[in-house]
């Protein structure tokens, strides 16, 4: 094999964690699949963003299949607990922390993204499960004009489309926070999936008064993770924003079980986009 071909081969397949240019302390990695070539028709991109555990490599190599078969880049970005300060988790489920700007910082990959793996970036498909769930619903409400679907599973915590509400369990505040008017116009455009399992019902990572991701009023949202998607799906339908609600039978809050319900959403988008070419 030619050194340039053994390079190469680290860029295509199960890809290594890449520094982000723009945040060197923030990581991604991909799944290409091994016949895209940079003069190809450019990819589709598909994007699972972790939760608090931060299996972005798991979520990389389960999505594997998936784009070989439908022909797209599967993209896990790693935003690294401890990021400001020692043990800190939760920091990128709310968009902004300390300055870092995590929905900035995500189009900054998926841009660079763009640019070395000859990929579609100008909107992307989203899912996020747990931590990730809650990061994936509040960057639709930032950045809905580069999405192209979103899927929200499990959140334990949910924002509602409601300015009579404090950020972040409403959207009050939100335009003088992070500089975005909310485009509820933009919102109903984009296909929206929420997914739980059935037997999501644990609850004793999501009431925990006086911890750091905790504010009064989230219990008045439901008491498990099934309840409080209900409520935001009733909110956002409320809003004129179409909800495809899927629960995975027997499934507890484990993101792994979810995925075939979250690929067969996302294949049926990339047949439309498909079909529409």
């Amino acid at each position: 094999m030619t050194d340039l071909a053994s390079e190469r081969a680290h860029f295509v397949g199960g890809t290594p964690f890449f520094a982000s240019q723009h945040d060197q302390r923030l990581f991604y990695a991909l799944y290409v699949p091994k016949d895209h070539t940079p003069d190809a028709e450019p990819l589709p991109l598909v994007v699972i963003q972790h939760g608090t555990g931060r299996s972005a490599e798991l979520y990389r190599d389960l999505w594997k299949q998936f784009a070989i078969e439908h022909r797209c880049v599967i993209l896990t970005p790693l935003f690294p607990a401890g990021l400001m300060e020692p043990g800190e988790l939760h920091s990128y489920k709310f968009l902004e922390y300390r300055g870092v700007r995590f929905d900035e910082e995500l189009l900054h990959i998926v841009d660079e993204v763009g640019a070395g793996f000859n990929v579609r970036t100008d909107r992307f498909y989203l899912h996020g499960f747990s931590g990730g769930g809650q990061f994936a619903h509040r960057f639709f409400y930032a950045r809905p004009e580069r999405l192209a679907g979103v899927s929200i599973g499990a959140p334990g915590r949910i924002t509602q489309l409601d300015d009579s509400l404090p950020w972040w369990l409403g959207t009050g505040g939100f335009e003088e926070r992070f500089g975005i008017r909310i485009d509820l116009g933009a919102l109903r455009a984009v296909p929206v999936q929420m997914v739980v399992g059935s037997a999501d019902v644990e609850t004793w990572e999501i009431n925990n008064p006086g911890g750091p991701n905790w504010m009064d009023g989230v219990a008045d949202t439901g008491r498990t993770r099934v309840e409080r998607l209900q409520t935001l799906r009733d909110n956002f339908v409320s809003q004129g924003i179409a909800v495809r609600w899927d629960v995975v039978p027997g499934v507890g809050h484990q993101g792994s079980e979810v995925i075939p319900v979250v690929q067969d959403f996302v294949s049926g988008l990339l047949s439309t986009l498909e079909s529409a070419r």
